[in-house]
């Protein structure tokens, strides 16, 4: 990770501290580096499980209503991961789930994904080799 990833995870951890998450207790924040700036999100539970959303779609949502159509970069930021007694955060715990890979895949599906789980910078493709699409004809009805 360089120095522009580390400054986007500042700020997704920054955005973890605002989630609203009294059921998992597991707070997440999340930011997007696009050419204007940064927009972050952070996760928000509601009783009814399935009315909640993950910090990145909070994110990428947030950039969206803000004009922006080119999302170069995204950071997660779990902050309530528990560290095993090895010391080393559990990846797959710190990784976007699969629908905010399926949003990626459409709304930001060039754009470099790190997370405080890792120290590689990641790509779509690895994290989502077979996205679902519509085809071109599909998509013109």
């Amino acid at each position: 990770m360089d120095i522009e990833h580390r400054q986007l995870l500042k700020a997704a951890e920054k955005a973890a501290a605002l989630a609203y998450a009294p059921y998992s207790r597991f707070n997440v924040g999340a930011a997007v580096l696009t050419e204007d700036g940064v927009f972050t999100g952070a996760n928000i539970e509601n009783a009814s499980t399935v009315l909640g959303i993950c910090a990145e779609r909070v994110a990428i949502a947030q950039a969206r209503m803000n004009g922006q159509t080119r999302i170069q970069g995204i950071a997660v930021f779990c902050s309530d991961v528990r560290m095993p007694e090895n010391g080393d955060l559990p990846i797959e715990t710190c990784m976007p789930c699969g629908a905010c890979r399926q949003w990626m895949a459409e709304l930001a599906p060039d754009a470099w994904i790190v997370t405080n789980g890792s120290d590689r910078v990641y790509h779509l493709p690895e994290l989502l080799p077979f996205p679902f699409q519509l085809s071109p004809e599909a998509s013109k009805t």
